[in-house]
């Protein structure tokens, strides 16, 4: 039995993509062969929840770095370090008392010089092994720290996320382009609703919410954008069946790791126009949807996929076809393999140390 702690939370209602992918993978693990430690602060998810060998700890407003030390350090691996002070204490206690812990550092947004904070930096350097979410993620390890780092992509969830049952049609009554994503600067909602502006006959809805919130709304607003829809945030379910009601989906985005969006809403067959900055793996260019390398070209390559209806279905049916690869079950395995790979590779070690 290998016991993994992870500073990660099984919390149902938490939809931060972190805490989903540790969920995904936490739920789906051996139970006959891994022991979890997992934090909460409300409600568990059901899978979590009922999972045997698992130890759900509920987490404090405050003290919790004290508390939760002397479990991480009695764990054989602690998984998916974050920036925060526990992380930083166990990784610090771990070098200075050489403590025989395995830690797995999971990569999930492209770092650069001089950007990384100094404490995940460290959780970088002194893994005994980094994970990327995508193979450009996994790549700016390798350029900032020369690290090689092995790529995991997270799946989904095919409950959630799935083709309609019957095709779009060619010619609906009103074509529909979907956003969903937290409203932050870096997102750029302002985008999706400047375009909306240009299609009057378009519905363009906005699954999220966040800061940027109401100066988007009030952007709409101003350019009289009565086609445009704030949905609020949408748990998973909720939001599989607004990709099956939509058209193409619209991630101006120009800061990510490997968003699961894309990939959710690719799995839903939707063509998806993004940025190309963070060269994501859900997203082929030219046959899933577009990747652009400007903002400047959004405006064309939506026109393209608005007015060429052909081409909206192959890229659907090219989309469905390309996520069958992304499997929660396919990446668990590596999980799984790469977490007995360490766990080995620090017994033989502390052996010949000794």
């Amino acid at each position: 039995m290998i016991t993994i702690f992870t500073p990660s939370f099984a919390d149902a209602a938490n939809s931060n993509a972190q805490n989903l992918t540790a969920k995904e993978v936490v739920a789906r693990l051996d139970p006959a062969r891994f022991k979890v430690q997992m934090l909460h602060l409300s409600t568990p998810d059901e899978r979590i929840l009922e999972r045997p060998n698992t130890e759900l700890i509920q987490y404090w407003r405050r003290g919790n770095t004290a508390r939760l030390l002397s479990r991480c350090l009695r764990a054989d691996l602690y998984f998916f370090p974050r920036e925060g002070p526990l992380d930083a204490a166990f990784v610090f206690l771990r070098r200075v008392l050489r403590l025989n812990v395995g830690l797995i550092t999971y990569v999930v947004s492209t770092v650069e010089p001089g950007v990384a904070s100094p404490r995940f930096a460290r959780c970088i350097t002194e893994a005994d092994a980094v994970v990327g979410n995508s193979a450009y993620v996994s790549e700016t390890v390798k350029q900032t720290f020369g690290r090689t780092a092995t790529t995991i992509a997270s799946g989904v969830r095919r409950d959630w996320y799935f083709p309609p049952a019957e095709e779009r049609p060619v010619h609906p009554a009103k074509l529909v382009v979907l956003y969903a994503g937290t409203f932050q600067a870096r997102k750029r909602v302002q985008v999706v609703i400047e375009e909306a502006a240009k299609w009057p006959d378009v519905e363009f809805r906005l699954a999220g919410a966040g800061e940027e919130e109401a100066s988007c709304r009030a952007l709409a607003a101003s350019l009289g954008c009565s086609n445009v829809r704030f949905l609020g945030h949408l748990a998973g379910p909720k939001l599989g069946e607004e990709m099956r009601g939509a058209d193409v989906f619209l991630f101006p985005s120009r800061i990510e790791g490997h968003p699961q969006v894309l990939g959710q809403a690719a799995a839903c067959g939707l063509p998806c126009l993004a940025r190309d900055v963070y060269h994501p793996d859900y997203v082929v260019n030219g046959q899933t949807g577009f990747l652009v390398t400007s903002e400047a070209e959004i405006p064309a390559k939506l026109e393209v996929l608005l007015t060429q209806p052909d081409l909206r279905r192959s890229m659907s049916k090219a989309a469905v076809r390309h996520l069958q690869q992304f499997e929660w079950d396919r990446s668990v395995k590596l999980w799984e393999e790469l977490f007995v790979e360490v766990l080995a590779r620090r017994v033989k070690a502390r052996g010949e140390s000794h």
